[in-house]
């Protein structure tokens, strides 16, 4: 077999292949084994009808055509191998010649990796916020953990802001009942902002037993978007009533004896949440840092791809309706093409990222062993709510597992970038990163964070994946195909 490689651009090349028929006597026995297997011919047993029988009632072209759907995939293969190519995407393969006795001929384009000239990771510079703790910030964690103790109590008076009610609720739209948007006997919290837009407004100073009803856009159901007349009817009202801060409360909350010992705690844990912020958020703006000082050629075909998937992500949501999608869109403020704008620029950045992490850990020799890839197999399982065994069975049905390995290669190529950069905070110190995640940098972190306690909420953007390819809608760890099925 020969084989040559024609760059089409940076980011796509074109391989020709040419195979003698001589080297295809194996692709012939098993073209002629398979079609016997498939056919019925009198006189014959299944699978036992000679070439010259199965050509004379087929016609040579099956059997040819056998042939090169057999074997044009092996040798484009072999041609990949022999040539150092690294496709990116799928092959678009066309056959020129297949001569019998001659040649088989056959080109490929594919999209491939480009070549990269990567910055001086030392000249990396960025800032981050200061790590600080303040007492509103400890209070309000304190509030958080009086109310898990606090206790609720009926009130005689009309409803306030913060109080805890019990109401029946109602909808009509067009004048019609929605069965789906009533319930009787739903505990709410006022204030809270987890039902319906415009309840809570509708709510404040009603006594029990009144009603009151209010126009709001369904978000759910059969007419999701559409305008609907809520009624709602107060059933109760009451108020939590939270336990003092002092040394009875550390006691019944803690394991610490006095009041100052559980605050002291609470600060500590905080900070190390907010350090822990910062380096996440050191890590997002070096990426950042990093891909703006980067050239990267894009291939389209693999923008394409990324582009295609994350509509298909996103109409998934709205069970592949793009009308309600349209709709969604609408409620918030955005048009379909400003959304189709800001999703190719989201995909255009994961390619070019990917591309350039891929580039860095093929220069650092990054590896990623058994017990990093079993870690993260583990946190993403307890993340989905399934088994270690099961969330490895789904990838590998899904053809998942290699996307897996390459996210923490390419985590760990970030946190080797990190490291080298320059990062200082707000007043102009130096972010000690090793101090941060240690001497190897987790690779997501959630891993940075598993100490993170229990009475501590983490900030959010500290909770949420900041993954190596800047995709923050997204999930190519989920358990089954990282694109939904249908």
């Amino acid at each position: 077999m020969k084989s040559t490689v024609e760059q089409l651009s940076p980011t796509r090349v074109k391989i020709n292949v040419e195979v003698p028929f001589d080297e295809l006597k194996p692709n012939f026995d098993k073209a002629y084994k398979k079609i016997a297997q498939q056919v019925r011919i009198p006189g014959f047993r299944p699978g036992k009808a000679p070439p010259r029988i199965l050509e004379q009632r087929l016609g040579r072209g099956v059997v040819l055509d056998e042939v090169v759907n057999e074997a044009v995939p092996a040798k484009y293969r072999e041609a990949l191998s022999s040539g150092e190519v690294q496709p990116l995407s799928q092959p678009e393969i066309e056959v020129t010649n297949m001569d019998e006795g001659d040649l088989l001929i056959f080109t490929a384009e594919v999209d491939v990796r480009p070549e990269i000239t990567l910055p001086v990771f030392g000249e990396l510079s960025v800032s981050v916020d200061d790590v600080e703790v303040t007492a509103e910030d400890i209070a309000e964690q304190l509030d958080g953990l009086r109310s898990r103790f606090g206790t609720l109590t009926g009130v005689n008076r009309p409803v306030e802001h913060g109080d805890f009610v019990v109401i029946d609720l109602s909808a009509t739209v067009d004048g019609a009942e929605v069965p789906e948007a009533a319930t009787t006997g739903l505990s709410y919290e006022v204030g809270s902002d987890e039902l319906i837009e415009g309840i809570d407004d509708a709510l404040i100073g009603v006594s029990e037993g009144e009603e009151r009803t209010f126009t709001t856009k369904l978000v759910a159901g059969e007419h999701a978007g559409r305008e609907a007349e809520v009624t709602v009817k107060l059933g109760s009202v009451k108020v939590r009533e939270l336990p003092e801060l002092d040394d009875e409360f550390a006691q019944l909350a803690s394991e610490f004896d006095t009041f100052e010992e559980l605050r002291g705690d609470v600060a500590e844990r905080l900070a190390r949440v907010k350090s822990m912020q910062q380096g996440m958020e050191a890590r997002d703006k070096v990426l950042e840092s990093l891909l703006a000082a980067t050239d990267v050629p894009l291939p389209d075909k693999v923008v394409e791809s990324e582009i295609e998937a994350r509509k298909h992500d996103a109409v998934h949501d709205f069970e592949h309706d793009e009308n309600r999608l349209g709709e969604h869109l609408e409620q918030q403020g955005q048009t379909r093409e400003e959304f189709d704008a800001e999703l190719g620029t989201a995909a255009e950045d994961a390619v070019k990222a990917q591309l350039v992490l891929d580039s860095i850990a093929d220069a650092e020799e990054v590896n990623v062993d058994e017990s990093e890839l079993t870690e993260r197999i583990v946190y993403q399982a307890q993340r989905y709510g399934v088994s270690p065994e099961e969330y490895v069975k789904q990838a590998q049905q899904a053809g998942q597992l290699g996307a897996i390995y390459a996210d923490v290669r390419r985590g760990k190529a970030l946190a080797s970038v990190v490291r080298r950069a320059v990062v200082t905070d707000a007043s102009g110190n130096t972010v000690d990163i090793e101090a941060l995640f240690g001497h190897d940098a987790p690779a997501t972190p959630e891993e940075a964070e598993t100490d993170a306690p229990a009475e501590v909420e983490a900030p959010a953007d500290v909770e949420a994946d900041v993954e190596a390819d800047v995709d923050t809608e997204a999930d190519p760890d989920a358990p089954a195909d990282a694109r939904k099925a249908d």
